[in-house]
């Protein structure tokens, strides 16, 4: 299945909807399975809808799967996390983790902790179980997008100025960089420059070796790791 949100719309509330994906006919775009479903404050209603999860307010900007697919992270503009029941369509958990939406959400590669990033100008270590906070890593600005490296304790944050005032600051000022936290001692140990405007999404790749960045200046930028780099990722690991 796959998970997918919708924003509220005139007199639409926000939901969150699980989907059958039929992989034996690519043609049936997933309409063998339709029904009301069951869970959070009603059936799904359209073909293919398996689960509507609703029950919550504002936009829900980032899902996950967890649990070994039982369980559905949300992280919304509301500032809450959410664990959701796949099965049941209900709430296990839930917890307020920021003093602001809630931008981002990546689980670590064993899922037993994630991060997200919030425009209150902060990204977060949570534990996947508890959702407890765990670390917070101060950027001093709107954090947009998080990413946890596969093999080093670090953690990737992208964020900046709001877009619509990009045209009235430069990019020093405006704060668009990649930045690098220590994962346990939540201290900055690097930063990479190169857009002209807020970065909203980074990504590291499997191996570790490179990570990209796009911005709301309509780049993608790859960068690839130096030797220097590995050096100090092993000793800190």
């Amino acid at each position: 299945m796959a998970a997918l949100s919708t924003d509220p719309f005139m007199a639409r509330d926000p939901a969150i909807h699980l989907v059958a994906i039929d992989r034996g006919d690519p043609s049936s775009s997933g309409q063998g399975q339709g029904g009301d479903g069951g869970g959070g404050a009603g059936g799904g209603g359209a073909p293919g809808v398996l689960r509507k999860l609703t029950g919550f307010k504002g936009r829900t900007n980032r899902v996950a799967f967890t649990d070994g697919n039982a369980c559905l992270l949300s992280a919304g503009e509301d500032g809450v996390l959410r664990r959701w029941d796949v099965e049941t369509g209900q709430v296990r958990d839930e917890a307020a983790v920021a003093e602001g939406p809630l931008t981002d959400l990546q689980l670590s590669a064993d899922g037993t902790h994630l991060v997200v990033s919030s425009l209150d100008t902060r990204a977060r270590l949570v534990d996947a179980v508890s959702l407890e906070v765990l670390k917070t890593y101060q950027t001093g600005t709107n954090a947009n997008a998080v990413a946890i490296h596969p093999q080093f304790p670090h953690v990737l944050v992208g964020g900046g100025q709001e877009a619509s005032q990009v045209t009235t600051t430069g990019s020093r000022a405006g704060k668009f960089e990649a930045r690098f936290f220590h994962t346990v001692y939540a201290e900055e140990v690097g930063h990479v420059r190169g857009h002209f405007g807020p970065i909203n999404a980074v990504a590291f790749t499997p191996d570790g070796r490179s990570f990209a960045t796009g911005g709301e200046d309509g780049y993608v930028r790859l960068h690839h790791f130096d030797s220097d780099y590995f050096k100090l990722g092993s000793r800190e690991s």
